[in-house]
């Protein structure tokens, strides 16, 4: 019988299973692509957010500029094909920006590229599942007044999800997927079906744009805050790069081949949903109640307020929320193992190298999940409050991986290498003027906060490798003085006669040498300074069950435990340098968990404090109190 665990994760995995959990071109599609795709539901609105606040400076006319800034948004998009599929050839080994960064800019960039994406990842989850609550809040809006605890159950799925494997994970999430590329291609071919037959519902004539009384400068502003509110639609395009391992063999081809079908994907739906934005004169302002994919949508089928229409409406809406919450996806897919590769080179923690019973990294999919909750926690799952974050971190990632390529070409030479070079560092131009201009138009509402953060990490990532790096030299065993076997002194502590001390008496005497055993025990005395009834009973009885063994109290007259024995032991440390300490603890073991609260919490204490000190072992003696079943 398959226990809660199996039937929660599925069976284990061993080391050599790991060709299975290979994933095919479909369904890592959905898996790697997902991010990028949704982009979709909410990139145009980002665009569409300025565009509609300056429709009193400059008129409506002012909207169409989104259709000009959407074709520069893929333009940018075919250079970032291009330049990735061949960081996908060079690194076939996955890491994407960080290990491009880590062989040719050195570790400073790598680790903050690696910061950027990292924190990216976190944003990708936190926005995507934002986003997919505002899509249902849209079709149910009677949901609006539990937006964080749908997120939160969100996230707490797509996690439990991926801690059952990318393979499984992937099967799961290929549904909405494909789903809302169906839903968003058909849409689009029935708005242009209705442009080409005539059969539109025109929302708004666009005015003519006026710059009367305003300054050019401030156009170009306008038109650069509208262009670097949309490169949120490319967030997750580097996703694959870092995943190459998950394809099945040839790794690069296959990769390669996807992200050109991803590309292909997200530049038509993409400009397909901005033409007809602009084309209906359809408007957008932050913290509106309806997306602006849901008035497409409703527009283009000409009402959703019963039959046909109406199904065809809400299957539309349904895809959109799957996708934009299972997005999120794409960062569990992406961020354990970007984490694993930063453990592995010792600037994290060595618990993300850990591979789960499902050959997964599941202590970087508990982090991804726990900090993204707070961050859905904390701005109310509204992704109109997290986008600002969003996009330097990844446009940061993308220069520095960029960079990197060219530098790696200049290096390497071979084959056609000053056209990859070039077509890099048109990549690494291109996303560098991006990521200044969103940090520059997006520093006041939000975009600090990853500015600062980014730096933060990297010190932080570093102070952690030196930590690795300064524990590897104490641990060496050349450091190691050796002048032959020390001798050693054990003490056992006691508070009085039980089974548990006897026990542990009798353990001291088969590791002591020659005899060098004792006991400690902690006196209180009582008000006249004479010693505690408590001590003169443990005297008394103390030569039936010891056998032979001394009996030594610390009087300790402000009635604390811990401090006189750790006391007593540094002078015995002091005392006889030759000798290594063993301290043995009684302690019960109870017959239930929550029964051990009630004990041991002194010995606890100690052993947290004596674990610091050299030349001393601390031994814990357990003693069931009820035997425990079998």
């Amino acid at each position: 019988m398959p226990n809660f665990r199996t039937l929660l994760l599925g069976r284990r995995l061993a080391s050599e299973e790991s060709h299975e959990t290979r994933i095919s071109n479909p369904i890592a599609l959905a898996v790697f692509s997902s991010d990028a795709l949704s982009s979709v539901a909410y990139g145009t609105q980002e665009i569409m957010a300025p565009l509609t606040a300056a429709i009193a400076i400059f008129g409506a006319g002012v909207l169409g500029w989104s259709w000009w800034v959407a074709i520069g948004i893929v333009g940018l998009l075919l250079v970032l094909n291009v330049s990735y599929r061949q960081t996908i050839h060079a690194y076939p080994s996955g890491g994407g920006a960080y290990l491009v960064a880590k062989d040719n800019l050195g570790e400073v960039a790598a680790q903050t590229a690696g910061a950027s994406l990292l924190i990216d990842y976190i944003l990708t989850v936190a926005v995507s599942v934002s986003a997919g609550v505002s899509a249902i809040v849209s079709a149910f809006p009677g949901l609006e007044a539990h937006r964080v605890l749908l997120a939160e159950a969100i996230i707490g799925f797509i996690g439990l999800m991926n801690l059952r494997g990318v393979k499984e994970s992937g099967l799961i999430f290929s549904l909405p997927t494909y789903g809302f590329v169906i839903c968003i291609l058909g849409l689009l071919a029935k708005g242009f079906w209705n442009v080409a037959t005539g059969h539109e519902v025109i929302v708004a004539h666009a005015a003519p744009v006026h710059m009367e009384g305003t300054s050019k400068l401030a156009a170009l502003w306008l038109l650069a805050r509208a262009y670097s509110a949309g490169c949120t639609a490319l967030t997750g395009v580097e996703a694959i790069s870092n995943g190459v391992t998950a394809f099945k063999e040839p790794v690069s081809h296959n990769a390669s081949k996807t992200m050109t079908w991803m590309v292909v994907l997200l530049g038509t739906m993409f400009l397909g949903i901005t033409y007809l934005t602009n084309h209906y004169g359809l408007t957008y302002m932050p913290d509106a109640p309806e997306t602006l994919l849901s008035q497409m949508t409703r527009i283009i089928l000409g009402g959703a307020e019963h039959g046909l229409p109406k199904f065809i409406y809400l299957t539309s809406m349904g895809f959109t929320m799957a996708i934009l919450a299972l997005a999120a996806n794409t960062a569990y897919a992406d961020f354990p193992r970007l984490a694993a590769l930063h453990a592995r080179d010792g600037f994290l923690p060595r618990q993300f190298t850990s591979q789960g019973d499902r050959l997964v990294f599941s202590n970087g999919i508990f982090i991804l999940s726990l900090a993204a909750g707070i961050l859905v926690l904390l701005f109310g799952a509204k992704e109109d409050h997290l986008l600002p974050l969003y996009a330097v971190g990844v446009f940061l990632g993308f220069t520095i991986s960029q960079s990197g390529m060219v530098l790696r070409w200049f290096r390497l030479k071979g084959k056609s290498w000053q056209l990859k070079a070039a077509v890099n560092g048109i990549g690494a131009v291109t996303t560098l003027i991006v990521m200044l201009v969103i940090a520059v138009t997006r520093f006041a509402h939000g975009a600090w906060i990853v500015i600062v953060l980014v730096p933060v990490m990297v010190v932080t990532f570093f102070s952690i490798h030196r930590h690795y790096i300064r524990i590897k030299s104490l641990l060496a065993a050349s450091r190691v003085d050796y002048f032959g076997p020390r001798r050693n002194r054990v003490v056992v502590l006691v508070s009085g006669i039980h089974a548990g001390v006897v026990q542990a008496l009798n353990y001291a005497k088969v590791i002591a040498e020659h005899g060098e055993v004792e006991a400690l025990t902690i006196d209180f005395p009582d008000e006249h300074g004479r010693d505690s009834a408590a001590l003169e009973k443990l005297r008394a009885d103390w030569p039936r069950y010891c056998e032979g063994i001394p009996l030594r109290s610390l009087r300790s007259p402000f009635r604390k435990v811990v401090e006189p024995i750790v006391q007593e032991l540094d002078r015995m440390r002091m005392v006889e340098p030759e000798y290594t300490l063993t301290v043995i603890l009684p302690e019960f073991v109870t017959g239930h968990w929550l029964e051990n609260v009630l004990h041991n919490q002194t010995a606890w204490r100690l052993k947290g404090t004596l674990l610091r000190k050299p030349k001393i072992i601390v031994i814990s003696v357990p003693y069931h109190v009820e035997p425990l079943a079998e």
